[in-house]
């Protein structure tokens, strides 16, 4: 016969049963809590890790680009800047040499050209013509009258050139000047023969 004792051990038996598998429960739905949890966590660590690789290779790959063209930049100027180099010595030596002109044996026509061609942009009927020593010795030689009656104009010497090769006229007016000396026509030429002057310093054909 059941006494009250264990009427009471066995109600004690059914809650310790109940509470281990009450905690059982608690257990296996936190492990799996903190499962999930972990699983988020991974999952949202790696979505930050590729995030941040791929900002990373973004940025290399930014950083290469800018370096490569900072490097063709810096290329490109070391090479016009020895380009420009290259002519203006060019154009120096040239320059230099063009008083030499005056001996080759046809200078008498190239004199004439000079004094033609400065007459003929300034279109006045007076003028005063200055020129280098030899040109204006070629020039005395009737060559000054002949391109005064084609051009029918009154033209005079104003005296030989300080510097230069070639011919300046100056209006009687003194209001108009053009200055057609051989130094004067490869400056203005200048900008214009660097591309071609370039190519043959390369030896590129033109």
């Amino acid at each position: 016969m059941k006494t009250d004792t264990d009427d009471i051990e066995m109600l004690e038996r059914a809650i310790l049963t109940e509470v281990r598998d009450e905690a059982e429960h608690l257990k296996a739905e936190s492990m799996a809590k903190a499962d999930a949890i972990r699983k988020r966590a991974q999952e949202r660590a790696e979505a930050e890790k590729k995030a941040i690789l791929d900002r990373a290779r973004g940025d290399a790959e930014r950083l290469r680009s800018q370096a490569i063209a900072t490097a063709q930049l810096k290329a490109r100027s070391v090479e016009l800047a020895h380009r420009e180099q290259l002519l203006d010595r060019v154009f120096k030596a040239a320059r230099e040499k063009l008083s030499e002109v005056q001996k080759r044996p046809d200078y008498d026509q190239i004199a004439a050209m000079l004094l033609r061609e400065a007459l003929v942009q300034l279109r006045v009927k007076k003028a005063g013509v200055w020129a280098d020593e030899t040109a204006q010795e070629s020039l005395k030689k009737n060559t000054l009258n002949e391109i005064a009656k084609e051009l029918d104009g009154e033209f005079t010497f104003g005296g030989v050139l300080e510097e230069g090769t070639g011919i300046i006229v100056d209006t009687a007016d003194g209001r108009l000047h053009y200055d057609n000396t051989l130094q004067t026509r490869l400056s203005r030429l200048q900008d214009t023969l660097r591309a071609g002057a370039y190519k043959v310093l390369i030896g590129e054909k033109q």
